[in-house]
């Protein structure tokens, strides 16, 4: 990873993902979170002043180095975070080890998130959850033929980002339940925006 995907996109994003929009799906997806909790893409840690009580510790999984700096300034309230690990496709947790893990717009940009989302279901507790919002492939074919002819400049304008990617089909593919589920689109333009947000399980053996 580069000077620009080091230093210039994570303040970028940082500043970009500041919006109303991602500031009550932050606070939906994190509501009623304990225990310990794996975040990947932390990113510049905008997730942070949403996380609940009840959340004893954070581990923070990202690769940029420019993220961490940013997130450090954030990371120095009433919940413990521990920066451990760069790759959300090998996790640095035990096999169920970890209550929660959330994700926040960065599985559209995981190289293998097939793979990122066996690492989740490895280290989650039975009965713990994924918590996610990330935006994917859209089902009004317009918008899906705009996402498909735009992913392969934005991702490599964006870190990798693919605005294509059926969200909902990969976690359901992963061994997890999806418990909860809401669709719409964030903002505009719609091919940018579709947004998947919801709940998934590590169901508890019989």
């Amino acid at each position: 990873m580069g000077f620009y995907g080091n230093q210039v996109l994570p303040r970028a994003l940082d500043l970009a993902m500041r919006g109303a929009g991602f500031a009550c799906a932050r606070a939906r997806v994190t509501a009623g979170l304990d225990g310990e909790v794996l975040e990947i893409g932390f990113g510049s840690g905008l997730n942070l002043p949403y996380y609940p009580a009840g959340v004893q510790r954070v581990i923070a999984v990202d690769p940029a180095t420019g993220a961490r700096q940013l997130a450090a300034r954030r990371a120095t309230g009433r919940i413990p975070v521990e920066f451990r690990g760069r790759d959300a496709q090998a996790l640095p947790a035990a096999d169920e080890s970890v209550s929660h893990v959330v994700s926040t717009w960065t599985l559209c940009s995981i190289p293998d998130p097939g793979q990122a989302l066996a690492e989740i279901y490895r280290v989650l507790r039975p009965g713990g959850t994924l918590r996610f919002a990330e935006h994917g492939l859209a089902p009004d074919p317009r918008v899906a033929r705009v996402q498909h002819r735009l992913t392969p400049l934005h991702g490599r304008l964006v870190g990798g980002c693919q605005l294509d990617r059926p969200v909902s089909e990969l976690i359901a593919g992963s061994g997890l339940e999806l418990s909860h589920l809401d669709t719409y689109y964030l903002a505009w333009p719609r091919a940018f925006s579709y947004t998947y947000e919801g709940a998934a399980a590590k169901l508890v053996a019989a």
